[in-house]
Order: structure tokens, then sequence, then C-alpha cells
């Protein structure tokens, strides 16, 4: 039987999964270490070094109930004096309490419909106007939404198609568990007897109402209350099923019986551990690597890291509030220390929210759309929660933990690196190439594995460029804001056809660019940075007129200018071809060219961020043409809004291949999406840019995916802050960009760290890493020491002024034959 049992266990691993008949085969299953171990690879092919949980608050709205099930404490019957509902503002305290403690989920739980039994509950419910314990839920839920901003997950029994339907407009997740298909468990002597809503069929059929209705749904196996473990199988196939028509449940929970004093099951024996495990592997072996398997962790103390053993991925919510009301026996953990004895197992402890990371990536399939904006805001870029309140340009300090900012070491007792991330930087460190799966992979790190890369992209920054950290002396000259085309992250241009709602439009005159850049000069600068909104009155002589009457002025001034979008309108303007247009700019005196407006180098990202800027193959085809003409340019990404970590590696990709051919990048520069003012952001259609820890690997997973062909990283101090940049500079970053002067974009986006860091202050961030300060030219060469002398104590700036736009749209006496030059999906005048 065992060699049968083995040859079943080989499809699985081959397969991913068992059929129905390997399933049930699995009752005769007695070995548990190649059962265990079996569970874990499949486990770990989705999940990796990651167990997740949800720190949650408990909200038990009623606890009575129409069931009697044998084995249960939550429910009671109604007591004199006692109050049948939680109050409105009992409910709000329970919630306020977990969100002051970093709660993101609101567990309802209650029993179910005792209105149908108790004549308390339904005079209750009148007195607050409902009729039923599920219209009270929704208002609840709602008020716990709007008021405290937690996101309700519901476990409120059995329910119609519309009880389903009206929760799916106040919470994020519903539950319900099967518990068994066993039909035993209801007849007379059973757990189940009395129990009208324990009825398998019925239960099933709430599931099966929820996939219709596209709600996340959890479920699971309550053992130990008189199944067999062929009944078990049953159950799981049954839940297969279901899954696998709908898409829809997020979670299998194999949750074990504890016997509680005072049920008629007091002196039931508890399933042993190796029960427990058995049933969380065959739960692993019949759902496959990609479902999440929980065992809730109060439940089997001191055995974490059997039932990590044993295949699950996830603890379930643990609540630092709140008890566990259907097991107040058994308390929950203290997160550290759950984080502690996971790491022990080998896995990194990750929060998520109520909705899982599959389903809160694909929001708009899955939620009502009141809730998207919500998941949104509190989910990372894989859809896990967001683990601190760190957004780019913002005041709020990086999160202590990470590793990188504290100076810890990968590895150890304890450690939860993986054999895949170790193998792949070893093999990056020897010079093979990353792929789109790799990198994909190395953006993924957490735990001990995030502390690997970051550690080995330092590693490689050190071999590449030594401890000198440059930048270059600068100004930024945002010649105006006004612009015609209408992309969603911006909120710095303004404009007729713009989409924004920070500060007035302002047009800079020849004049006034010339005083900035005179200015810059005496302050030492050896660049002047110039970029702005594309007015609908400006054409490629624009921008010519802009690099002469610099280049008369301050000759030795080089001119960093125009993006791709400038490039490519002015040509456009003027009838020209690109290289034609790029030539005139380099008669004019044009030096460099800045790699901005390439957001994200992925169409279906930029089919919404930016759907009328340039595309991808336009975007490049500037970049290829700049540099067949001896231009060198920056590179830039811009992320952390609505794409994804695929998205992310396609980009790098594609950069990696132009930079192989032309050599003509300088540099590659991450820009952190600041979302605060973003209109994207505010439609509720955006995250709240990257968290800490995807920013950080942003510049270490570039390092790595970029290498050889680019030589320097930039990490960008307006947007990451002073202890932002410190961490990329331990993580693969080599330069710290301008020192600006006028730093305008990043600020209308809502950012807080300033407008110009002089030299002196870049010199001593640099060097509290013992790291050696360099200023630079802007193609990464020297500078003269009589710029450096100017560029110390030099005169505070003269104030600027900005000249109001006269109008937004264009002057209808000039060009009015002219049609604006638009790209991607709007292509109108």
């Amino acid at each position: 039987m065992e060699d049968s049992i083995a040859g079943l266990l080989a499809r699985a691993l081959e397969h991913g999964r068992l059929d129905r008949d390997d399933a049930r085969a699995l009752v005769a299953a007695r070995d548990l270490p190649p059962l265990l171990e079996t569970a874990s690879t499949l486990r770990d092919r989705a999940h990796a070094n990651v167990v997740s949980y949800s720190r949650k608050v408990f909200i038990p709205l009623t606890q009575l109930c129409r069931d009697v099930c044998h084995y249960c404490t939550f429910a009671q019957p109604p007591k004199p004096g006692a109050a049948a509902y939680l109050t409105r503002e009992e409910v709000l305290a329970i919630a306020r309490a977990g969100a002051a403690a970093g709660c993101n989920e609101a567990l309802f739980t209650l029993g179910d419909k005792p209105e149908l039994r108790y004549s308390v509950a339904r005079e209750a419910l009148a007195a607050v106007g409902h009729e039923t314990t599920i219209g009270y839920l929704v208002e609840m839920a709602r008020a716990v939404l709007d008021e405290v901003g937690l996101l309700p997950h519901m476990n409120p029994g059995v329910m119609t198609r519309e009880e389903i339907a009206a929760l799916r407009t106040v919470s994020v997740s519903q539950g319900i568990m099967l518990e068994s298909v066993s039909p035993r468990l209801g007849a007379r002597g059973g757990v189940h007897h009395g129990s009208p809503d324990k009825e398998p069929a019925a239960r099933l059929e709430t599931i099966r109402l929820a996939g219709e209705l596209r709600v996340p749904f959890t479920s699971g196996l309550l053992i130990g209350i008189g199944e067999t473990r062929l009944e078990r199988i049953e159950s799981l196939l049954a839940l297969r099923d279901l899954s696998e028509q709908y898409g829809h449940i997020q979670e299998i929970i194999v949750q074990n019986f504890r016997a509680k004093a005072g049920t008629k099951m007091a002196d039931a024996p508890e399933p042993t551990l190796e029960d427990l495990q058995w049933t969380i592997a065959v739960a692993r072996l019949i759902f496959g690597p990609a479902m999440n398997i929980q065992a809730p962790p109060n439940l089997s103390p001191r055995s974490y890291d059997r039932l990590i053993a044993a295949g699950i991925n996830d603890w379930g919510g643990v609540s630092p509030v709140t008890p566990d009301h259907v097991n107040p026996e058994a308390p929950w953990p203290h997160l550290e220390a759950l984080r502690t004895q996971t790491a022990r197992a080998g896995k990194a402890l990750t929060e998520r929210l109520a909705i899982y990371p599959a389903y809160a990536r694909d929001a708009d399939r899955w939620l009502d759309s009141g809730l998207v904006p919500r998941v949104l805001g509190a989910m990372d870029s894989e859809g896990f929660a967001r683990a601190d309140n760190w957004s780019p340009g913002s005041a709020v300090a990086p999160p202590a933990r990470d590793g990188v900012t504290m100076g810890t070491s990968p590895g150890g007792k304890g450690s939860t690196a993986t054999v895949a991330v170790r193998a792949l930087l070893d093999r990056t460190l020897a010079g093979d190439a990353l792929d789109e799966a790799g990198i994909v992979r190395l953006f993924g790190a957490r735990g001990d594995d995030y502390l690997a890369v970051c550690a080995a992209a330092d590693d490689l920054r050190r071999r590449v460029n030594g401890d000198t950290v440059t930048y270059v002396v600068n100004r930024n000259i945002n010649y105006t804001n006004v612009c015609y085309f209408r992309c969603q992250f911006c909120a710095f241009s303004k404009g007729k056809l713009s989409e924004n709602l920070r500060g007035a439009p302002y047009v800079l005159g020849v004049d006034e660019i010339v005083r900035r850049s005179q200015e810059a000069w005496e302050r030492g600068a050896t660049e002047v940075c110039m970029q702005g909104g594309i007015h609908p009155e400006y054409t490629g002589e624009t921008y010519l007129e802009i690099c002469r009457s610099v280049k008369e002025a301050v000759p030795g001034m080089h001119v960093h200018a125009f993006s791709p979008l400038e490039v490519w309108q002015g040509a456009q303007t003027l009838g020209v071809s690109l290289a034609a247009f790029l030539g005139s700019l380099r008669d004019a005196g044009l030096g460099t060219l800045p790699g901005t407006a390439a957001e994200i180098l992925d169409d279906e990202v930029r089919a919404v961020l930016c759907p009328d800027k340039i595309n991808t193959a336009q975007w490049l085809e500037v970049m290829e043409t700049a540099h067949g003409l001896g231009f060198r340019t920056t590179a830039t990404i811009m992320y952390g809004h609505l794409e994804r970590p695929l998205s992310w590696a396609r980009h790098l990709l594609r950069l990696k291949e132009l930079q192989a051919r032309t050599g003509g990048f300088t540099e590659f520069v991450p820009l952190p999406f600041v979302h605060m003012e973003a209109p994207v952001y505010l439609k509720g259609r955006a995250r709240r840019g990257p968290t800490f820890r995807e920013a950080v690997l942003m510049h270490a997973v570039a390092r790595l995916a970029l290498y050889p062909e680019f030589r320097n990283i930039q990490v960008s101090w307006v947007k990451m802050g002073p202890e932002g940049v410190k961490a990329c500079l331990a993580a693969g970053a080599n330069d710290l960009g301008g020192t600006l002067m006028n730093e305008s974009i990043t600020r209308a986006a809502g950012a807080v760290h300033g407008e110009e860091m002089p030299p002196e202050a870049m010199d001593r961030l640099i060097r509290s890493l013992d790291r050696v300060p360099a200023q630079r030219s802007t193609a990464y060469g020297g500078v003269s020491d009589e710029r450096v002398r100017a560029s110390y104590r030099a005169a505070v700036l003269s104030p600027v002024a900005l000249p109001m736009a006269e109008r937004y749209a264009r002057d209808p006496a000039s060009n009015a034959s002219r049609k604006l030059v638009r790209f991607g999906t709007d292509k109108d005048g």
C-alpha cells in the first residue's frame, strides 16, 4: 500500500494536485513524513518563504444563535439584562481600538439568524430599525468602514443571494466553515443535531452563491467532531469543485476541535497533532500549490513548526486587541513571538489583508467598486498589506525593522532565506543575466531573502563603483506647468485638459530661464536640468530657443533637458524627423537628455496611466535615436501606482536590451510614485506609492538586473528622504542625483523633503555611511576645482517668481491651423 501511496505523491508533485481517485486513496496514507514533505514542496512552489496572517480585531456582533452545536461556547441563550447585540458605539469602540493597534481587518462573527428563534433578538433589531441580523450587520460594517477605515470580513452563517450581495457592498471578504459534508453529524446524537444551519447542502449553497456573486470567500473543515478521514477528503473535494467552478475560495481553514467545559463534547477526545498535520497535508495535495491553507496558531501552541511542515502558508487572523471569542480558552500568540517561531521554521511572517493578495490584485473583479480604493490604499504591489505608513515624499520615518537600515546580516539562526533566491544571486554575481521570472522573484523577496538581495546588490556596487558616492551640482528649471496631456499620476501640470488640483498655472519667459541659469552658475552648478509641461503653444522652436539662450548667456553650463515626450512633440510640430530635430537641439547647445516620461515601459499600464502619451516603442525610439547621434541620456522608472512587479521586470529588461545596443544611458533612476496629490490616487485608482521595502528593492534589483550594462544607480533624495537614501546606498545605489536648487514636480505631488540639498548636506549624508562624496558632471566625468569651490557656501537663492499663465489653452490667433500632437489612445487635436 505504501508503494501505491508513493506513486500517488509522485503524481501530486508532477501535476501539482491530485485527481479525485488519488485524493480518496490518501485515506490509506499512514506514513506521515513523505506526505508532509510532498505538501511542503507543493506549498513552496507558490508561496516560497512567506507565511501570512491578518492583523484583525474580532467584533462579536451577537452571540445569540438559533443553532445548538454540541461543541460551541460562542453561542449563548438570552440572559436577563444582557443586550442581544453590540451597540453601534460598542462596535466602533472595538474597531477604533483595533485601528490604534495597527489592525487592518474587522472580523464580524455572529450567531446564525437568532431572530428566527428568540423574540429578544427580534425586538432588539426592531429597536434599531432592522428586521434581520444581516441587515444590522450591513449597517455596522458600513459604520466601521466609513468611520474607522478597517476592512470588514463577514462570518454570519448561511445566507441568501440577496444577503451575500448586500454584504458585498461593505466587506472585502466573507466566509462560512463547511466543517463537514457528512450528513451523519446532523442525525440524532451527532454534533449538529438540532442545528438547521449546519446542513451541508445549505452551507455548500451559500458558498456557491458567493461564487456567482464574485465574493472572495473563506471556508474549511472542523476536524475531530465525529467525521471520518474519508469524509474529510470528500469535504475538501466538494470545496475544490466550487473553487474550480467560480475561483472565489481564497483560503481553506483546517481547524482542530478543542473540547470546552459546559458543552456536550466536553469530554470528547481532541484530534492529535499528527491527525491535524495529516489533514493539512491532504488539503494541500488536493488543492495544489496556490491555495491558501490555514491553521489557527492559537489552537496548536508550541507546534507552529509542525503545522508549517504540514503545508500551511497562513495563520489566519491574529488580534493584538481582542480575544478569540469562539475559542476563548486559547489566547492569540503575540505577533513578535509568532514572527520568531515562524522564522525558526524558515518562513517570513508577512501581513496580509482580509482579502488575499491574488484577489486584491484583481480588485475590480472581486470587490464592490466602492471598496476598491480602500484596498488599493492598504496594499503593496503584490496585494499583501502595507506593513507601515511610510510613503515616498512623506515625513513618516521608514520602518525601524528594515534590515538594511539597521545593518542586519542575512542568514543565521532562524534564517528565512531560500535556496531559489540564493541561486539567482549567485548566478547573477557570476555574470549570468536575470530573466523576467528571476527579476520578478527578486522583487518578491521578503525576510532574509530581502536582506540577501540588498547585500548582493551592495557587493556588486562596491565591485563596480567602489565606495565613492557621486552627485551633480545643478538647478532644476521647470519652465511651465501648463500641459495639454492628461497623465493620471501628475500633480504638477495645469491646463484646460489636465486633471490636476493644486497650484496656479505659470509660464517662465526666456529671460527668467536665463537668469536662473546664470544664478546657478554663480552658485557652482555645472548643469541646468530643464523640463516642463507640454504647453499647447509650444513647438520645437520653443525648445531650440531655450537651449540657444542658456548657452549664449552661460557657455560653460551643461544643458540637460527635454524628455522623449518633448522631443517627439517638438519634432512633430516642426514636421521633421526625430534625428533631424535632435540634431538641431545639439547644434543649439543641448548636452544630454533626461530619461523621464518613461513611467512604466509596459503599454498595458500606460494605457491607463498616461493614455495620450508616447508609448513604450516611441520612448525607446527617441532614446535609441539620441544615442545614435552621440547623446548620453538617463533612464528612469516611475513605480508604485497601478503596476505590478512583472511590469518592473519588463521595464528593466527593455532598458538593458537598448543599453546593450547603444551604451548611451549614463544611469538608472528609480522614481517612486508620490501619491498625495496625484489625480489617479485621488480618484481611488492607485496605491500609495511603493512600500519602503519595495523602494529599496527597486534600487537593489536594478543593480543586479541591469549589470553589467548600467554602471550607475541613482537614488532620489527628494522622494526617499535622508533615511531612505541611506538604505538605498546600502542596497546597490551609488549616486544621489542633483542638488536641484529648485524642485517643483515632486513638491507639487505632496513631497516634503525640500527643494535643495546643497553640497555640504550631500557630503554629510554620504560620510555618515563611511562613503566618499564626489561631485561629478552630468555624464559622470570630473568637475573642475573652480566649480567645486564655487558650490560650497553658495549665496542664498534669489526669490523666484512664477508668472501666471494668461490662459491654459491655445491662443486662437496663433497656430490656429496646427493640431495638437497626441499619441496613444487619443490622437485628436
